[in-house]
């Protein structure tokens, strides 16, 4: 992926470590734990691993470390989620994804590409998790490293997204739902294909505001460590209504989701992008046909979308 890193936190409870979202369940990542383990690590046991959403980036080794005796702790709809996906293994694309793809407007020759080629399955990065759990809910308080930390669960990038907000200092550890410089994925999919992720990433964002101070240290789930919340929060938020603008302006003629893709972002969209790149076209059109202002058309399995 164009985001090769995801950042994991260790720490410290003084028997053991506490680690924070262990990233894929590849070999690379295997031996950099190992590493770790055996290093600056070493003397004390994982006793924890702390799963900020589902995402296989962040959820990768959870089952591994807990296989070695950690226990797992994750909202229920990212548990549930994970353990669905590993499960839901596929040689190739099932007929739903190959439909949304096309009603997207993937070209014919991608689409017969991947209709032949097995896609990306969950449990290629995923060890499977373990049964049993513990869950994380919006306004609990735990510990981790002596610190009390609150929960504040944020939506739209992944469902229930937890992150940790310390009372005893001025950390926060935000996951992918509190970025640097850089925007969350906004996705929709087969699963669900009338999601409107934006809607939900927008009210997470307001939510979040009321308790973000400048004061903070954002501890994120990629790229380095920042100060300035509330003026990221608001970044965030106007970031996707200038989008939705330009959107809306785009659509004054019929256009598929692919279609959609220059006003939408600021740079090409190549490959390794583009399936990102494509569920975020169809969350943004989703929100403006759930507040009535877009209408689809569909032709020959293609919507084709325009302004109201």
């Amino acid at each position: 992926m164009a985001l090769d890193h995801v950042n994991a936190y260790a720490l410290d409870e003084g028997d053991g470590w506490t680690v924070v979202d262990p990233g894929l369940d590849t070999r690379k990542s295997r031996a950099i734990w190992d590493g770790l383990l055996a290093g600056p690590l070493a003397g004390k046991p994982v006793t924890r691993v702390v799963v900020t959403h589902y995402h296989p980036d962040h959820v990768g080794l959870a089952g591994w470390f807990q296989a070695r005796g950690a226990e797992v702790w994750m909202s229920r709809t990212s548990w549930l989620w994970a353990r669905m996906l590993v499960l839901d293994e596929h040689p190739l694309p099932v007929p739903e994804t190959m439909a949304f793809w096309r009603a997207a407007g993937m070209d014919a020759a991608q689409l017969a590409t991947r209709a032949a080629e097995r896609p990306f399955n969950f449990c290629d990065v995923v060890h499977p998790l373990a049964y049993g759990f513990r869950r994380l809910t919006e306004g609990q308080e735990i510990t981790m490293a002596g610190r009390r930390w609150r929960l504040r669960m944020g939506d739209g990038h992944a469902p229930e997204h937890a992150t940790f907000w310390s009372r005893e200092d001025d950390l926060v550890i935000g996951g992918d739902q509190l970025l640097p410089g850089i925007s969350a994925n906004l996705g929709v999919y087969a699963s669900e294909p009338l999601a409107d992720p934006v809607a939900d990433w927008l009210a997470s964002c307001a939510r979040l505001a009321e308790f973000a101070d400048d004061r903070h240290l954002v501890l994120p789930g990629h790229k380095l460590p920042f100060t300035g919340l509330p003026l990221r929060l608001r970044q965030m938020i106007q970031n996707h209504h200038g989008a939705l603008d330009r959107l809306r302006d785009h659509l004054a003629s019929p256009r598929t989701a692919v279609a959609c893709f220059a006003p939408l972002f600021a740079r090409p969209i190549g490959l390794p992008d583009y399936t990102l790149a494509l569920v975020e076209a169809v969350a943004h059109l989703n929100h403006l046909l759930l507040r009535g202002e877009a209408a689809r058309e569909m032709r020959d399995g293609v919507w084709f979308w325009r302004r109201v």
